[in-house]
């Protein structure tokens, strides 16, 4: 089942080359275990032109954003020029210097695209987000709205550049009527 009811503007979009932006990563305290490749960072930021991910702690399988494997824990977000997810935990992928995928979990996570004029919001115990397909799916407990109509189901499958919500799954869909315009009363 296919509901064209929400949209939003491509993700990619305004991308501008991010791999060609520096990375930043501060901390209040890093442990780096050169021997196993692995890195520990407790109160992180990573930014990445608009692009910025803050954490508790992080923990890498490498500082190479070739090709490297994040773990997030404790008040995760990940902010973007056109959006943001928020969650407990989440796992990021970076390749090729910049993000590539990140799922986020929670009790909800949570999921927001801003369009022109309107917010797309979302949440979900998970959410995968795939920066390169433009896809941001919602599963468990899965709820979207475009700020007037809302979707809920146990999984959807949003896609940013076609604009379209999918759902193999059950899903309830609320319309909210649209809000009549007052017409100018006639002068007496």
């Amino acid at each position: 089942m296919a509901v064209a009811v929400l949209g939003t503007a491509a993700c990619g979009a305004g991308a501008q080359d991010r791999n060609q932006l520096p990375i930043t990563v501060e901390a209040r305290s890093s442990d780096f275990d050169y021997r196993n490749s692995v890195l520990v960072f407790n109160d992180v930021t990573i930014v990445q032109g608009a692009t910025r991910i803050t954490a508790e702690r992080a923990q890498a399988s490498g500082l190479d954003f070739e090709d490297s494997s994040w773990e997030f824990s404790g008040s995760v977000q990940i902010l973007m020029s056109d959006g943001s997810l928020a969650s407990d935990a989440a796992r990021v992928r970076f390749a090729g210097g910049e993000i590539q995928s990140a799922t986020v979990t929670g009790v909800p996570a949570t999921f927001e695209q801003r369009r022109q004029a309107e917010l797309t919001k979302g949440r979900a115990n998970r959410i995968d987000y795939d920066l390169g397909r433009g896809t941001v799916e919602l599963a468990g407990e899965a709820w979207l709205s475009d700020g007037r109509n809302e979707i809920t189901g146990a999984t959807l499958v949003y896609s940013t550049g076609s604009q379209r919500v999918i759902s193999r799954e059950q899903v309830t869909i609320t319309i909210s009527p649209r809000e009549s315009p007052t017409e100018p009363k006639e002068p007496k």
